[in-house]
């Protein structure tokens, strides 16, 4: 099997410390910036950042759904890691500071891919569509965090 990876970063007119704890808000934030792929959104166990469990269902095509069950960690200073209990599937969220009152957010997934015919295509265009769902997460961040009065 071959590893695949998606990585999708933006600019968000936001303080780290702001982004990062709506990123990490599994309880809150995280249901409402998610796009129409995802269904079944429950949170499990905890609500914020490392130590919850979350669920939900990913359609990343009309034929893909992706079961996910992930158990999230923070293993360094605004960084949270998604990984699934399903599959090999692993989110990596990583916030920094970009300029004054900014801030960077990078979402990398890799997964082991199939092999063969169906793993390079799988190679050649899950990472591209996969890309445009998390672009979606991070424009409804943005929109979240970028307002300027604390989220409730």
């Amino acid at each position: 099997m071959a590893l695949v990876e998606a990585t999708t970063e933006r600019i968000v007119a936001a303080e780290p410390e702001r982004v990062y704890d709506a990123l990490a808000d599994y309880a809150g934030t995280r249901g409402r910036v998610l796009p129409e792929q995802f269904s079944e959104y429950e949170v499990r166990e905890g609500g914020t950042g490392a130590g919850t469990v979350v669920h939900w269902r990913l359609q990343a095509t009309s034929k893909r759904v992706r079961d996910c069950l992930l158990d999230v960690t923070a293993p360094a200073e605004r960084q949270l890691v998604e990984t699934d209990r399903n599959s090999t599937l692993v989110t990596t969220w990583t916030v920094a500071p970009s300029g004054a009152g900014s801030s960077k957010v990078v979402a990398t997934t890799r997964w082991q891919g199939a092999t063969g015919v169906g793993g390079f295509f799988e190679r050649t265009f899950a990472p591209k569509g996969l890309g445009r769902i998390y672009d979606a997460i991070l424009a409804g961040l943005a929109t979240e965090v970028e307002g300027g009065a604390p989220q409730a």
